[in-house]
């Protein structure tokens, strides 16, 4: 068994009061029973008639059952130290009640869950809820056969159908516009809209009810109202969510009417709840006052949750920022890499074609200089090749060579050298660049090529003297 201080701390875990002999004679007033002791702070505080009916209930304590009629003083006490308690610490707050939801209720709005899974699951039939009715599927989307619907709905947005097209049918299409959806759902919608939720419990039996909906609930100005300013939500008590929220509420007289709003875990604040017949007007009085009352609760929603989108994006542009300047950093260090390889690979092309150069003038000079020494080599073995100059004599031949530049060279030749002597003459001396040219003679012009190498000089006619000039070919 659960030990006195196990109870104290889990009841001041549960309930959020600080005081602990507080705590103490609340849970000494219900028997140390903890669901009594939270329930009377989840719910209304004990009224004198609720004490009075409960002399005759026998409360289950720790190890001993009795009359609570001992107790009933001590209850009064606590109940009057509770009221005040809960007066110093919220003043003449805007929830007078927290109302504990069941779990079916919780669970209702998917109407697949029951248990401890209940809340979770709830949240995601919300959206599930909310996406159908983007997409044309939702209640009121003009689809009204089941054929149409590709996601089943709940059972508890199922009742809130019926009832909304009964209520129609019976007064009119002048009235709150109460939302076609189980009670967590509108309950979301509220939340979302920073809104407060206004709830109607209809009695079908009530003889007040019929008079109630048509004149009052019905009245132009008060749905005007309601619907500008609340998210209504109906069900019928005959119904299996209506029922579960007239026990909740613990609604104890119709018509019944009540403001509430969203708490913590499975928890509502109920602002005001309005029980039995009321005018137009009346109604309209306590939802303004209700309403005034509220208005700095939900314009602090209101600016939190604006606050946080703005924070969201803020962020959101943050990130974007970063991502921008990150892209642009990678890419101006993309830029300097490809900058750099393009200057190494321009480096080793002009390194290769330098060392090309080089290497293409070294075969040129190496090759010039082979050719230079092997022309070198010719002259000088066609200079042996001519043999001493001979003196003047009959025989000998007075040969005159004229160059391309001006320049002119003389020497005697035996009458019998043949041309091919004169060739070597000309290319020992070494005046011209080219090897491809001819001997010739003016006056008769004679080209001396190769088919007269052969001839003599007397042959050729030249002798006694000759003059000739260097023809390039």
């Amino acid at each position: 068994m659960v030990d006195v201080a196990d109870k104290l701390a889990y009841f001041q875990a549960i309930t959020g009061l600080d005081d602990p002999d507080l705590c103490t004679e609340i849970l000494a007033a219900h028997g140390w029973d903890l669901e009594l002791a939270i329930s009377s702070i989840t719910s209304t505080n004990v009224a004198p008639q609720d004490i009075s009916s409960a002399e005759t209930t026998t409360v289950a304590g720790d190890g001993f059952r009795g009359s609570v009629s001992s107790n009933l003083e001590p209850r009064r006490e606590v109940s009057e130290r509770l009221e005040q308690t809960a007066n110093a610490v919220a003043g003449p707050g805007l929830a007078w009640k927290l109302v504990t939801l069941p779990i079916s209720v919780v669970s209702g709005s998917l109407g697949l869950i029951t248990g401890a899974i209940g809340l979770g699951l709830w949240a995601a039939g919300g959206v599930i809820s909310y996406s159908m009715g983007m997409i044309g599927l939702g209640p009121g989307s003009g689809r009204t056969g089941e054929s149409a619907r590709l996601v089943p709905l709940s059972a508890a947005a199922s009742e809130a159908m019926d009832f909304v097209a009964a209520f129609e049918r019976d007064y009119g299409s002048r009235r709150p516009n109460f939302v076609s959806e189980g009670f967590m759902d509108a309950l979301q919608r509220s939340r979302n809209e920073f809104k407060l939720m206004f709830v109607y419990l209809h009695s079908p039996d009530h003889p007040d009810s019929p008079l109630f909906c048509e004149q009052t609930l019905c009245s132009e100005t008060l749905a005007v109202f309601v619907n500008e300013n609340f998210v209504p939500w109906a069900g019928s008590i005959r119904a299996s969510e209506g029922f579960k929220m007239s026990n909740s509420l613990k609604a104890s007289r119709f018509p019944f009417c009540a403001v509430v709003m969203a708490a913590t875990n499975q928890r509502i604040a109920l602002l005001q709840q309005v029980e039995g017949p009321k005018s137009p007007e009346e109604m309209l009085t306590i939802l303004q006052k209700v309403l005034e009352e509220s208005a700095p609760v939900l314009v602090a929603a209101r600016l939190d949750a604006e606050e946080r989108r703005n924070n969201m994006r803020l962020r959101e542009e943050q990130d974007a920022a970063y991502r921008a300047a990150l892209e642009a950093d990678q890419a101006r260090e993309r830029q300097r890499r490809e900058e750099q390889e393009r200057l190494k690979r321009e480096a080793a092309e002009a390194e290769r074609k330098r060392k090309e150069e080089e290497e293409t003038r070294e075969r040129a000079a190496h090759e010039a200089a082979e050719k230079e020494a092997a022309l070198a080599k010719m002259r000088h073995e066609k200079a042996l090749s001519l043999g001493a100059e001979p003196e003047k004599g009959p025989n000998v031949t007075q040969v005159l060579v004229r160059f391309p530049t001006g320049e002119r060279k003389e020497r005697r030749f035996h009458s019998t050298a043949t041309i091919q002597s004169l060739y070597d003459y000309v290319d020992s001396l070494g005046c011209l660049e080219v090897e491809n040219y001819s001997l010739v003679s003016n006056f008769p012009r004679v080209i001396y090529g190769l088919e007269k190498l052969s001839l003599t000089l007397n042959e050729a006619g030249l002798h006694p003297q000759a003059s000739l000039f260097v023809e390039l070919n």
